[in-house]
């Protein structure tokens, strides 16, 4: 078998993941280039330097990856990301940021990134990471997921007197209980071992929950659910 064959079969798709490089530092982007590009199952679609320009090519080469810088000119990381995550929703985004203590990047997740990676981090380590977001888990640390489902508490709370506005979809008790789990920041081998089941089942668990409440990330997920109070978060 050769290396693209295994990496086909690891990632189970026949077609290679397309990454859209955001950042406006030229040598960023072109270490963020070379490291993917030596990658068979990925190809960079294009690069951008500011937001602005990031969800013009977005819109037109419908990545299924973003690499977000977070703070750019022009157009904030924050702005691009909520502009693309409206018109190409099934792209995940992941920010690129110096520090996971900026506010700006909470911002981002609550706009619908699905994680982050440090500038500092190993070049090798961010194929593996575009993958993971590509596969539906989350780059976030657990002090970032405490703080966002803090955040869903309070609005629980704050919207506790509204009645839902449509049905909602039902949810198994074993997706309801994957559910809980991705709101506590769990990722699907965590969640896996927690609940005796395979990563494959986790994966097809998320899968469907995702298709019966129209949403295309886990995030995205918790929000709604917390919104329309299918699950209660203290």
């Amino acid at each position: 078998m050769t290396q693209t064959d295994e990496t086909a079969g690891r990632s189970g798709r026949d077609e290679p993941i397309r990454v859209l490089i955001v950042d406006d530092h030229a040598l960023i982007r072109r270490s963020l280039d070379l490291a993917l590009a030596a990658e068979p199952d990925m190809e960079v679609v294009g690069e951008a330097s500011d937001g602005r320009e990031a969800v013009e090519l977005a819109d037109r080469l419908l990545p299924d990856v973003v690499l977000m810088d977070v703070r750019m000119p022009r157009q904030s990381g924050i702005e691009a990301t909520r502009a693309i995550k409206a018109s190409v929703p099934s792209s995940r985004i992941i920010m690129l940021t110096v520090s996971d203590e900026e506010e700006d990047l909470f911002e981002a997740i609550k706009a619908g990134a699905t994680g982050y990676l440090l500038k500092d981090v190993q070049i090798d380590e961010v194929p593996d990471a575009v993958r993971g977001v590509h596969e539906g888990q989350s780059l976030i640390n657990p002090a970032m997921a405490a703080k966002l489902i803090s955040e869903f508490a309070n609005m629980s709370r704050k919207e506790a007197e509204r009645p839902p506005q449509l049905p909602v979809p039902r949810l198994t008790d074993r997706e309801m209980e994957v559910l809980r789990l991705v709101a506590k920041g769990m990722n699907n081998r965590e969640i896996a071992k927690q609940l005796f089941i395979s990563e494959n089942t986790v994966k097809n668990h998320v899968r469907n929950i995702l298709e019966k409440l129209q949403l295309h990330s886990r995030m995205e997920a918790v929000v709604y659910a917390v919104r329309e109070r299918l699950l209660e978060i203290t």
